[in-house]
């Protein structure tokens, strides 16, 4: 019986030893599982932690690139910008310069125009007070006689009427073609009509004062006689 209850004992003490081994290996799996799902947790934490940094990464150097596109940009379009400004301010300057060399120009024809004017005009002047003096002479040499004209005054008189006269000519002076000519209003001052039948129609038969043209120019119109 004694051996019957030891045994007895013993079964239930291995029991008992057994029922502590699984206990025991059941909170080894609970802990185990528990520090491996920390672990996995934990690792899960820095992988998305890590992809994050990643992330922010790739958009901070997005976010540079496109800063510096538009930095870019803004320097390119500014710098166009500035182009531009220069370009027209140079087209500005080049034409107010094309527009000032032009007056110049003009204003430079117009005073060589005006003193060209000028001088025909004084000219012009002193010639025609020349004139009389001119006509003082041929009436004077017209009223000596053929006797007279052998003697040296007359001779003298003459040539310092022909030396002025060439003067006068080398100037631009020339006598206007008046009897024997056409009547024409432009260069002719009719002051008498007459009837001819043997001469032809509206022909000078006569002048009374010479004409003169200075360069193309009538200074004095000649003062002639019409026959119709």
């Amino acid at each position: 019986m004694e051996d019957k209850k030891n045994s007895m004992d013993e079964t239930m003490e291995e029991k008992d030893i057994n029922t502590e081994n699984k206990v025991d290996t059941e909170e080894t799996k609970e802990a185990n599982g528990t520090e491996a799902g920390t672990a996995f947790e934990e690792s899960d934490i820095e992988m998305t932690e890590e992809n994050s940094e990643e992330d922010m990464e790739e958009d901070s150097e997005e976010s540079s690139k496109e800063g510096q596109k538009s930095g870019k940009s803004f320097f390119k379009k500014e710098k166009k910008e500035k182009k531009d400004k220069k370009d027209l301010k140079i087209d500005e300057l080049n034409d107010r310069l094309i527009r000032t060399m032009a007056e110049f120009d003009n204003f430079r024809k117009r005073s060589e125009r005006e003193k060209t004017q000028m001088f025909e005009i004084g000219a012009r002047d002193i010639i025609e007070k020349i004139l009389p003096v001119i006509d003082n002479f041929e009436r004077g040499l017209g009223a000596i006689s053929e006797e007279e004209r052998e003697g040296a005054f007359a001779q003298g008189i003459e040539k310092i009427y022909k030396q002025m006269f060439a003067a006068l000519s080398d100037a631009g002076l020339k006598p206007i073609d008046a009897v024997g000519k056409p009547f024409d209003p432009n260069f002719h001052n009719a002051v008498m009509h007459a009837e001819d039948p043997e001469q032809g129609e509206n022909l000078v038969a006569e002048e009374f004062q010479k004409g003169y043209t200075y360069r193309d120019a009538v200074i004095r119109h000649s003062m002639v006689k019409v026959v119709n």
